[in-house]
C-alpha cells in the first residue's frame, strides 16, 4: 500500500466561542493547499480513497484532495486523535490519503516506520504531506518522501 499521511491546510486561529473543530480553511490555506494537490497530480499520484478526520479543516482538506481521487472521501473519528490499530484497520486500496491533525500525523509516521509514536523528531506542517509504502502496520512501512515538513526540534 502507499499510504500518504497528511496534516489539515492552514486554519482560522482559536478563539473564544469558535469550538476546535469547526475551524475552517482560510484563503491562503486553500491556495497553498491546491498548489500541493497540483503537485501531487505533475508526480502521478492519485487516491483510491481518501480517509479525514470528521472536524472542518479536514473535510474541507479531504475535499481539495477530490480532482485527484477515484473513490470516496470517508470521515472517521480515529484520525481525531492519536493513531491506534483501528485506523489502520480501516484502510482499504492501494493509494489511500489519510488527513487529519498534529500531532497525531507526526505520531502515525513514527508508529508505521519505527513501531513507536514518539521515536522520531518529524513535525508535520500544515498542508504537509508524507508517503510510506508498505503494510499499514506499525514498523511495516518506509518512508518514501516528506513534502512540506518543519525541521527536527
Amino acid at each position: 500500500m502507499d499510504l500518504f499521511l497528511i496534516r489539515h491546510a492552514i486554519a482560522e486561529e482559536r478563539r473564544a466561542g469558535l469550538l476546535d473543530a469547526n475551524r475552517q480553511l482560510t484563503n491562503k490555506g486553500r491556495k497553498r493547499f491546491e498548489a500541493m494537490v497540483k503537485s501531487l497530480r505533475r508526480s502521478s499520484i492519485r487516491f483510491d480513497h481518501v480517509y479525514h478526520s470528521p472536524w472542518l479543516r479536514a473535510v474541507q482538506t479531504a475535499e481539495l484532495l477530490a480532482p485527484i481521487t477515484e473513490g470516496p472521501l470517508i470521515a472517521t473519528d480515529e484520525l481525531a486523535e492519536p493513531p491506534r490499530a483501528e485506523l489502520f484497520a480501516l484502510l482499504d486500496g492501494n493509494e489511500v490519503a489519510c488527513v487529519g491533525h498534529e500531532p497525531w500525523m507526526s505520531e502515525a509516521l513514527s508508529l508505521l516506520t519505527t513501531g513507536d509514536p514518539n521515536a522520531l523528531s518529524v513535525r508535520f506542517k500544515k498542508g504537509a504531506v508524507a508517503w510510506l509504502r508498505g503494510s499499514p502496520h506499525p514498523g511495516a512501512m518506509q518512508l518514501r518522501a516528506l513534502w512540506g515538513h518543519a525541521p527536527p526540534t
